[in-house]
């Protein structure tokens, strides 16, 4: 886990030195994370269903990620309203990172 572990606290920086530099420009940079989410390369991956299941078990919302929910997210981040949003990950994982 520690490659992955590095490389989100990584994209996590990179998000929150881009908000920083950019903001002079009005440019906003936010991040998005998701958690496993059922998709056409879920099946392509063909993830073990224990892995799907074990992560499932962690969330508040008991149930994969779909599609919509991310896409709602990053529809938000990118409107007028979220012109003052920048530097955030904003977690879409049903509640598992609450732990």
């Amino acid at each position: 886990m520690t490659h992955y572990l590095a490389n989100k606290m990584g994209s996590i920086g990179f998000t929150r030195g881009l908000a920083t530099d950019l903001a002079p420009f009005g440019i906003t940079v936010n991040a998005v994370g998701p958690t496993l989410t059922a998709s056409q390369a879920w099946d392509v991956r063909g993830l073990p269903a224990a892995l799907v299941e074990a992560t499932v078990a962690k969330q508040a919302i008991k149930r994969p990620g779909q599609v919509d929910d991310v896409v709602g997210t990053v529809a938000y981040l990118t409107s007028d309203d979220a012109a003052f949003v920048t530097g955030q990950t904003i977690m879409v994982d049903g509640g598992l990172a609450r732990l």
